[in-house]
């Protein structure tokens, strides 16, 4: 697969860095925080329920993941992320693409996960290629899981979170978004620092009201079936409609 060079986003620090500006060391040093639990509520783990996850990184989510029971597919598009993912989940399948490119004729999966905020990828067509990838490959009685923004995510900045175990995240801005972006997309820009290293990535987002999420959704012939936190970030979906081809 070609290397994939994303316009208007970069990343600096340590390592490699992936086209969407991620960088591999400091991917593998993030720690789970709340996620699985989410995850859980969305989708009840089932021994041997077939799990996709796209944008799995270097497999951080991952471990929970196949812990639960599920035989998870992890899809990036990141050789170095993946080789993470194989170096220390060797049971685990993964597969390199683009999220947005992805096909595996045939296959359902149980539970498809779109994670790491993705259903708001500020590039023109990508959140319509995501969700149609999610559509695609769900069972007909399988769920998408999604990871979306928190009204005023993009307000009130600089915001910093320290990570449990030393580190720290600090959003630093986001402004609107050069050419190259979709109708109301946002550069953002995030250091993220600790004791030895430190990176920055800079990537472009689009705010969605809970409208236009659903109705995103709709299009792509999926609709909510639950809002599963108080800030309504976690989503349950389901397939409507016909599938995409």
């Amino acid at each position: 697969m070609d290397h994939i060079v994303r316009k208007g986003y970069e990343g600096t620090g340590p390592g490699a860095i992936t086209p969407d500006g991620c960088a591999v060391e400091l991917y593998r040093r993030l720690p789970v925080l709340d996620e699985p639990k989410w995850l859980a509520l969305a989708a009840p783990p089932r021994p041997g329920a077939r799990l996709l996850e796209l944008g799995s990184g270097t497999g951080r989510l991952t471990r929970p993941l196949t812990e639960q029971g599920f035989a998870v597919t992890a899809v990036d598009e990141s050789a170095e992320m993946l080789a993470e993912v194989r170096e220390w989940l060797p049971g685990v399948r993964t597969v390199r693409s683009p999220i947005e490119a992805l096909d595996l004729p045939g296959e359902r999966f149980d539970v498809v996960v779109l994670m790491s905020f993705l259903v708001h990828a500020g590039a023109e067509g990508l959140r319509e290629g995501f969700l149609r990838v999610c559509r695609r490959h769900v069972a007909d009685d399988g769920v998408v899981v999604i990871q979306r923004e928190a009204a005023g995510r993009h307000e009130g900045l600089p915001a910093v979170r320290h990570y449990p175990d030393g580190g720290l995240v600090r959003i630093v801005s986001s402004e609107p978004a050069p050419d190259g972006g979709r109708p109301g997309a946002r550069s953002v820009h995030v250091e993220y620092e600790f004791p030895d290293a430190n990176w920055t990535q800079t990537f472009m987002a689009c705010p969605l009201t809970e409208k236009e999420f659903e109705t995103a959704l709709q299009e792509a012939g999926l609709a909510v079936d639950a809002y599963l936190d108080p800030d309504r970030t976690w989503v349950r979906a389901v397939p409507v409609g016909t599938r995409p081809v």
